[in-house]
């Protein structure tokens, strides 16, 4: 099975990536974004039998950084 989990800061905390990339983006001339937020996602390929409880600890322990980070998990297929 595949799963996709999509890992974001949690509002509030600070982004210097997105806070670059915004300003890039005014720099090439693109007007009308307000906000950028970089992220990542992590794919994985796991037994048909991982159960959601193991896919949450996996992001809990390890994926994400619970202190400063969200993730959502997605099941892809």
């Amino acid at each position: 099975m595949k799963i996709r989990v999509h890992v974001s800061l949690k509002p509030g905390v600070l982004d210097p990536q997105g806070r670059a990339v915004h300003h890039a983006l005014e720099g090439l001339g693109f007007e009308g974004v307000d906000d950028v937020r970089i992220g990542r996602t992590v794919e994985l390929d796991v037994a048909d039998s991982t159960t959601d409880e193991a896919l949450d600890e996996m992001c809990r322990k390890l994926l994400a950084n619970m202190v400063i980070e969200n993730y959502r998990i997605e099941k892809v297929g």
